[in-house]
């Protein structure tokens, strides 16, 4: 399985945050190919440092699966709607991780 993570700081207005994050950016976000889920959680607690105020996790079956979805049109403008919207409250940050079974 492969994830990509996405992490918020609390947000400088939490209200256009999380409205456009529930409005605009899920719904662009589901629309990415072969994406198996999406969860969110808020108040995330990290090892060192503040707490992130929400974080995303979005997975698929594999690294390649990821891949295409990040180069898609979806992907693309999945991508372009926290650069352009969301970064005007928050500080974001993110990384792709693949999962193994053990």
């Amino acid at each position: 399985m492969a994830r990509f993570v996405v992490m918020y700081d609390k947000p400088s207005d939490i209200e256009a945050f999380e409205r456009h994050y529930r409005e605009v950016h899920i719904p662009l976000a589901k629309q990415l190919p072969g994406l198996r889920r999406y969860t969110i959680s808020h108040d995330a607690m990290p090892v060192i440092g503040e707490p992130c105020y929400l974080v995303a996790m979005l997975d698929w079956d594999d690294m390649e699966s990821l891949g295409a979805a990040l180069g898609s049109e979806a992907g693309d403008r999945t991508a372009e709607d926290p650069i352009t919207n969301l970064s005007r409250y928050t500080t974001i940050r993110g990384m792709i991780v693949q999962l193994e079974d053990t």
